[in-house]
């Protein structure tokens, strides 16, 4: 009976350990946090978004207007290597105003894609007037495709996320190494908490799950 438990003991360390070492990352920023707002994007008002804010390039569906324009800029220190997926929460009111461009750097070459009109770059948002989750993707003309970025090794990177279409909104992004997950309740997706926020504002980044914290890039702008 004593060999049994011992190797009850045993088993139950493996498993921990195992699972201490395949924890997802998982780091929740705000949109309106980001290091570098350029315009016309924006921060606007609204009290059903995470900490009553998000981002946009203002404008009216089917405007077009400024499209093309403006972008955020989040630095992410990746604490390890490996691949990685984006979820965005967002609203895209219709066709004429439901896409970003998105690209992350190094993973992604240094181009700019409201420039080169280059489609792997290109998002395209599931619509919804109200605030949900959408996984980034390529929208090839072939059809949408999740995306996932891959890095040879930790630390510093650089996530853009740049105005396609007037009008489509951004309140929130998760950054997660669960690339399999194709649903958000699938990816453990949320919301910056108000650690979440204090973290990104102070510049550092943890994941959810418990690891060591790591530190990124800082702000260039206080938290309001």
């Amino acid at each position: 009976m004593k060999y049994g438990i011992f190797f009850m003991v045993v088993l139950t360390v493996l498993l921990f350990t195992t699972v201490g070492f395949t924890a997802d990352v998982e780091i929740a920023l705000e949109a309106e946090l980001a290091n570098v707002l350029q315009a016309p994007m924006e921060i606007a008002d609204d009290e059903q978004a995470s900490d009553g804010k998000y981002v946009w390039v203002e404008g009216e569906p089917a405007g077009h207007e400024r499209d093309h324009q403006g972008w955020v800029e989040f630095i992410i220190n990746i604490p390890e290597a490996g691949k990685y997926a984006l979820w965005g929460h967002v609203i895209a009111w219709d066709g004429n105003s439901d896409s970003f461009w998105v690209t992350w750097q190094p993973a992604d070459p240094n181009e700019n894609a409201q420039q080169t009109q280059n489609k792997q770059f290109r998002w395209s948002v599931v619509h919804g007037n109200n605030w949900h989750w959408d996984r980034i993707n390529h929208w090839l003309d072939e059809g949408t495709f999740d995306r996932e970025w891959e890095f040879d090794e930790p630390g510093e990177t650089v996530l853009r996320i740049g105005g396609r279409e007037d009008a489509t909104k951004l309140d929130a992004v998760f950054v997660t190494s669960d690339t399999d997950a194709v649903a958000a309740g699938q990816a453990n997706v949320r919301l910056p908490t108000d650690a979440d926020r204090k973290l990104q504002v102070e510049g550092l980044a943890v994941d959810a799950k418990g690891k060591v914290t790591t530190t990124w890039g800082s702000l260039k702008k206080a938290y309001k």
